[in-house]
């Protein structure tokens, strides 16, 4: 995770763009001059100021690894289809290695937003060596978001054992990254919904993005592949009660067929090869998956009905 300082504060930054001057020509400034100006040809403003936004995307608290990754997650558009704002509660559910927290903590940060970090939640686990792991990754994840441009980050847990994801009725917008598929291998994917629709305010916004299994594909149960089919995830959010809203191609990869040896971590960014002394399977190219590019992924908007 990287820790490093951002070269200047998103504001200033934001303020330096917003100021700089237009470019210039040395063009006569009487009317006729003017009118005789070419709008089609004219010297071209300079970029217009960056949002809060774009500057918690292109900051330095992340690192360029994950920055090649916004070719494949689309932060900025995923971020503005599922209409969050700086200055909303948001809830991240299992951000793993913080990819989408190291833009929404700066983010949330700069706007007077709360960022609510679900990590998991050891809870009825019997194996303590297990629990001392699982307490010791959360602790180290925490441990990274201390520098106060991560602003106050809250945390909560989520298992099949958890309790509330977060106080009744207060979050504004509850996201989930490439979750799913481990929760039905643990058999509480339904937990989830259940649990966001009690902490989202009315009229709040669940925003799914998952690997997504072609429809014409059967459903593993458990989801072994990491892929779900859309329809599966629909249904879950509505028996919780959710309304669906609306769906975005914006992570679509139509290359990706979700039918790989190793499922969908046989694409990048992991790459899984046949174990050492493993006969490759058939037909092995290892470079035909790299250049597929990260997997088909559906993006769900759901929102809680306003009471």
């Amino acid at each position: 995770m990287m820790k490093t300082a951002v070269s200047a504060s998103l504001m200033a930054f934001a303020l330096l763009a917003a100021c700089s001057p237009a470019a210039t020509d040395n063009v006569a400034d009487s009317p006729e001059a003017i009118a005789e100006i070419d709008t089609e040809t004219a010297p071209a403003d300079e970029a217009a100021p960056q949002s809060a936004l774009d500057i918690a995307i292109a900051s330095d608290l992340r690192s360029p690894e994950e920055k090649a990754r916004d070719a494949w997650r689309h932060p900025k558009e995923t971020l503005e289809f599922f209409g969050v704002e700086p200055d909303d509660t948001v809830v991240e559910i299992w951000p793993g290695g913080g990819w989408y927290t190291n833009i929404l903590a700066p983010w949330l940060a700069s706007g007077g937003g709360q960022l609510v970090e679900v990590l998991f939640d050891p809870a009825g686990i019997d194996d303590a060596a297990r629990v001392a792991r699982i307490n010791s990754n959360n602790d180290s994840f925490k441990s990274n978001y201390t520098d106060a441009k991560f602003g106050t980050i809250a945390y909560s847990g989520f298992s099949a054992n958890s309790g509330p994801l977060a106080e009744p009725g207060s979050a504004d917008v509850i996201l989930t990254f490439r979750n799913i598929h481990n929760w039905m291998a643990g058999g509480y994917e339904q937990k989830f919904f259940n649990d966001a629709y009690a902490a989202l305010k009315p009229g709040g916004v669940l925003g799914v993005v998952e690997h997504r299994l072609p429809s014409t594909a059967i459903q593993d149960p458990k989801a072994s592949t990491g892929y779900v089919h859309e329809d599966y995830v629909k249904a879950l959010a509505a028996k919780a009660g959710f309304e669906f809203d609306s769906a975005s191609e914006i992570n679509a990869n139509p290359a990706d067929t979700a039918d790989h040896p190793f499922g969908v971590w046989t694409l990048p960014p992991v790459n899984q090869q046949p174990k050492e002394g493993e006969a490759a399977p058939e037909g092995w190219n290892p470079d035909a998956y790299k250049a597929i590019g990260e997997s088909d992924r559906m993006t769900l908007k759901f929102v809680k009905p306003a009471e």
